[in-house]
């Protein structure tokens, strides 16, 4: 792990907030892990994306890991503990700092990348598609990451070399500059990139070819998203509609089930897989992206742990028995109602009876109006047994973090390597063919297809056995709903709404514009809409009350990083102190 350390010492904010001696720059030579001394040969360059595909670790892993954070400020959940937008600023983001720091870790991510790119010719290749195939996997992680940027923040500025030395003098490049690179790269990734990969881990042509359908939708050229996503569609994939893998053979689970282990994810039976990361708790320590490794039953699940019984003792401790199954959550991707209950009530089903799979019994941990499905387990309890109830509560203001249903399918992880069950080390989906059957649906919306939409909407609901729609159905908001049905936990769910918003706005529909974005947007329309935690009475927890504007689309970027551009001009967005500083963004790529 010598060779990750060197690497990741460089990373770029590092570099422009740390010390600038020429000095602390110039690599050991003495060290052999120096990247001039790795770049040498093809093997060299292979280390370096072994790099990059672990790095894709940091979407699913870790606490408060960029995945969950962009679930929290969404339609669907607040952060339990700062709900507040208004408290998020340039510097300082109490209880979910990820809000500033996803933007220089993600940078470090792309400097890595860079360094394969900008050394590619170092060196003479006896075989040219071998170059390309790395230099389009390359391109591919960066191209993955800046999507996750600009739909993040913005307008932001574009690093698309390796850096040498220290560097202050950025400056902003607009999200569209920087998105038509991207899907430049990409469209030259997609002609070198192998059908199959030759290991786990490694990017494919389908793996491109859906990230530049993204690229395609947020550009608006919705033809060109078709064509990308029919060639996924028409490639070895197929969704998974027949029980498979580790559990198959348990009568009480299902598909969806088994879609979700992480076991199966990267199984060569699973067709549905365009590209997983991998991180196996079996395999050596060093190649764990952290420990516990995913969280996914601490971040996404309730503290039911905390439920006391008649005695005032715990009913149901995150030790006892139930807790391996269970987790050890901490409610900190706080639901609502709306994606436990209401979104599931359609063709006169409820959540209740709803044929559809993402929804059945045997996938939920149900806690209802007064009593849980979770037995009292307490030794020497008076209530063991019995199920958990609200009974016992001092006050009912406690169960906003212990009392909610969730989906136990997505976030039961095992953790073997870790005292408590937080949810340990797992492959994880970052794209599957579900997503893409829903992003043509999406181009297919947007090109006023209706019936075609509905058709590839149908496709995803049919193997969930949940009812069919019609063309009337298929609109923008039902695209979304269905999107979090079937993407909870794996979609960046705040990305994809910007840049749906982006989208309106260029389109000029429904009301929204380019100039106006700041103070009217899609995504903001939606979340109040449908996250009843922002209407009255406001969700409330930690003297904290849910807030948000339009302005609050676009999270800040960390003033931490401004003030030390002390030669450039990196903007801030609309709503953030250090706006009333910002210049006109550079509208081509240097």
């Amino acid at each position: 792990m010598k060779i990750n350390k060197i690497i990741s010492a460089l990373t770029l904010f590092i570099l422009i907030l740390v010390s600038c001696s020429d000095e602390w720059l110039k690599p050991d030579p003495l060290s052999f892990f120096a990247p001039e001394n790795v770049y040498v040969d093809e093997a060299g360059f292979e280390s370096g994306l072994i790099r990059c595909r672990k790095e894709m670790n940091a979407e699913n892993h870790g606490y408060m890991n960029p995945i969950a954070v962009d679930v929290m400020y969404t339609d669907v959940a607040v952060p339990l503990r700062q709900s507040n937008f208004n408290q998020n600023t340039p510097s300082l983001v109490q209880q979910v700092p990820l809000v500033l720091t996803i933007f220089s870790n993600t940078y470090g991510y792309i400097k890595n990348a860079n360094t394969i790119i900008s050394r590619i010719d170092n060196i003479t290749w006896a075989n040219e598609s071998i170059r390309n195939r790395i230099l389009s996997e390359a391109f591919w992680f960066r191209a993955y990451w800046y999507y996750r940027l600009v739909h993040t923040y913005g307008d932001i500025p574009w690093v698309g070399e390796e850096l040498t030395g220290a560097k202050l003098d950025y400056n902003s490049t607009t999200r569209w500059a920087i998105l038509a690179k991207i899907q430049q790269d990409l469209e030259f990734a997609v002609q070198w990139l192998p059908v199959t990969p030759a290991a786990l881990g490694n990017v494919t042509k389908g793996a491109a070819n859906h990230l530049l359908a993204k690229v395609y939708l947020a550009n608006c050229e919705f033809d060109k998203a078709i064509n990308a996503t029919t060639a996924v569609i028409n490639g070895p994939y197929a969704l998974m509609k027949q029980r498979f893998g580790v559990d198959a053979a348990k009568k009480w689970h299902n598909v969806m089930w088994d879609l979700h282990r992480y076991q199966n994810k990267n199984l060569s039976v699973n067709k549905e897989t365009i590209y997983a990361t991998v991180d196996r708790p079996e395999a050596p320590t060093e190649t764990w992206w952290s420990n516990p490794g995913t969280y996914s039953m601490r971040l996404y699940t309730p503290s039911y742990w905390k439920v006391l019984d008649v005695t005032g003792n715990r009913a149901c401790n995150w030790q006892t028995i139930p807790g391996d199954t269970l987790g050890i959550g901490n409610g900190d991707v706080r639901t609502n109602d709306f994606w436990h209950y209401w979104m599931w009530n359609e063709a006169g089903y409820t959540w209740e009876n709803t044929p559809d799979m993402r929804r059945a019994p045997n996938n939920w941990i149900e806690m209802g109006k007064e009593t849980a499905e979770i037995i009292t387990v307490r030794p020497g309890s008076p209530n063991f047994g019995e199920p958990l109830t609200k009974l016992y509560y001092k006050s009912l203001a406690d169960t906003t973090d212990t009392w909610y249903p969730w989906p136990q399918y997505k976030t039961y992880t095992p953790t073997p390597n870790y005292h408590q069950p937080h949810g340990g080390q797992g492959d994880w989906y970052t794209f599957r063919l579900a997503e893409t059957y829903l992003l043509r649906a999406e181009a297919y919306f947007w090109k006023g297809q209706f019936d075609l939409a509905a058709a590839d909407i149908n496709v995803v609901r049919e193997r969930a056995h949940a009812p069919l729609i019609t063309a009337a159905d298929a609109t923008i908001d039902y695209i979304f709903t269905e999107r979090v049905k079937e993407l909870y936990t794996e979609e960046p769910r705040h990305s994809e709404m910007v840049r749906a918003s982006f989208i309106f706005a260029k389109l000029n529909l429904d009301g929204y514009s380019l100039s106006t974005i700041s103070a009217k947007n899609w995504y903001y329309d939606r979340v109040m809409k449908y996250n009843p935690f922002y209407k009255d009475p406001k969700y409330r927890f930690w003297d904290n009350t849910a807030n948000m504007s339009p302005k609050h689309m676009l999270w800040p970027i960390p003033q931490s990083v401004i003030t030390a551009n002390t030669m450039g001009v990196i903007n801030q967005n609309y709503g953030y102190d250090g706006y009333e500083n910002n210049v006109p963004p550079l509208e081509t790529i240097p």
